[in-house]
């Protein structure tokens, strides 16, 4: 149904641009390089004949394959997939194509090192006779989720090719730093022009995922005092030892290293300093308002016990909010989740849904009104170096955006 070395070129095409966001950045996109797959883009669409084609200046894609449907008021149906990748190492992929794979041990060039096989891959043993992709050994593959655009960019070119599927208009977007959590601040919903949608950024074959974690950012600012430290004693206070204090009070929140399923945690992510003053950034996560609550609570808590043991420092705790679990509003109309878990039987699938321990844009995008569950792309390992995907599953992925925007016709 997919077309399948179509699909994989454009996957190695993507994969070979390096589109690290940065979370320091306060321009969007946040890095200047996420323009060139944000242009190549624009230019793909263009070429499969696709007019009505936008790039906004925020570096958000957006496009519409016109309605084939003779039939009136059939939903429009967006399509996501986001262009950054994670900055844990470097973006700029050398893909290897490892064609019918056959169970051996799969070791990386650039590092031999990094090997994967059946036996501490497990996901591996259901890839025999697969075409797998890894990168080199040194840097992420990006299929976090360059998968996703691929998924994308080969559904909307079969729809293309094959006008006589019945489906109403379906809109695509391609948006740039997801990985940073800002990869629906710069768009409006009018602007999406759609009924419903769909991220490509979910792992397994067959995901389809319709419940994610709530989260909250928190920045700890700690202020000490400054002092020569020749002559420091009874004047220094540093902020750098209260620092480590703090985060050893932070344990009742729980950590992402010690918890799993449905547990969530407080996650210290950068501390910047000096003894005069830290920042401690973090993130809360929990898949309940209530849970999420308590864990504002000891960051809190943390702050006071800092106070009491060090009065002449100052603390300062700031909490933003920064996407909640989308269930809260799926569940209220499951329509775009039945019809996303029946696209994938139409696949030959068996679908599962999990609940996600982390984020995607569909998060946000559900809590501002327009309902987003998640689909799987195939990628595995993402944000390592052992990063991999099957060229199979991203087929049946594509096959499966097909599905869901022939149901929405079918259905209205």
């Amino acid at each position: 149904m997919i077309d399948a070395d179509d699909l994989l070129k454009r996957f190695l095409s993507y994969v070979q641009i390096d589109t690290r966001s940065d979370s320091h950045s306060p321009t969007t996109p946040s890095t200047e390089k996420q323009w060139t797959l944000i242009r190549q883009l624009e230019a793909e669409l263009r070429g499969l004949g696709i007019k009505d084609v936008v790039v906004t200046p925020f570096g958000y894609v957006l496009a519409t394959v016109p309605a084939t449907s003779k039939k009136q008021n059939v939903p429009r149906v967006c399509f996501l997939a986001h262009v950054d990748t994670a900055d844990s190492c470097s973006g700029l992929a050398k893909p290897i194509v490892h064609r019918k794979y056959s169970g051996q041990k799969i070791v990386l060039p650039d590092d031999p090192s990094q090997t994967m096989s059946p036996d501490d891959t497990p996901l591996l043993r259901g890839k025999i006779g697969e075409d797998i992709i890894t990168a080199s050994g040194k840097t992420l593959l990006g299929a976090d989720d360059k998968s996703g655009v691929a998924i994308v960019m080969a559904a909307v070119r079969h729809l293309t090719l094959h006008p006589e599927i019945p489906h109403g208009d379906v809109r695509v977007c391609f948006n740039p730093d997801e990985e940073i959590g800002r990869g629906t601040e710069k768009i409006e919903l009018n602007e999406l022009a759609a009924d419903v949608a769909y991220t490509l950024d979910a792992e397994n074959l067959g995901e389809v995922d319709y419940e994610s974690f709530s989260a909250d950012k928190a920045v700890v600012t700690i202020q000490g005092v400054a002092a020569h430290p020749g002559w420091a004693k009874g004047v220094m206070v540093n902020a750098l030892r209260l620092a480590a204090d703090y985060i050893q009070f932070l344990a009742p929140a729980g950590a992402p290293e010690l918890s799993a399923g449905r547990e969530g945690f407080a996650h210290p992510t950068e501390v910047r300093g000096g003894p005069e003053q830290v920042k401690i950034a973090m993130i809360l996560r929990d898949f309940e308002l209530d849970g999420l609550e308590k864990k504002r609570q000891v960051v809190r808590d943390a702050a006071a016990k800092i106070r009491a043991k060090e009065p002449r420092a100052k603390v300062d705790v700031v909490i933003t909010a920064q996407y909640r679990n989308m269930r809260y509003w799926l569940e209220k109309d499951f329509r775009p989740v039945e019809y996303a878990l029946e696209a994938v039987r139409r696949a030959g699938l068996a679908p599962t849904s999990e609940a996600i321990r982390g984020g995607t844009d569909g998060s946000r995008l559900t809590e501002r009104g327009l309902p987003t569950p998640n689909l799987f792309t195939g990628f595995h390992y993402v944000h390592s170096e052992r990063e991999w995907v099957s060229l199979q599953d991203m087929c049946k992925g594509a096959e499966s955006v097909v599905h869901l925007a022939r149901l929405w016709e079918e259905r209205a």
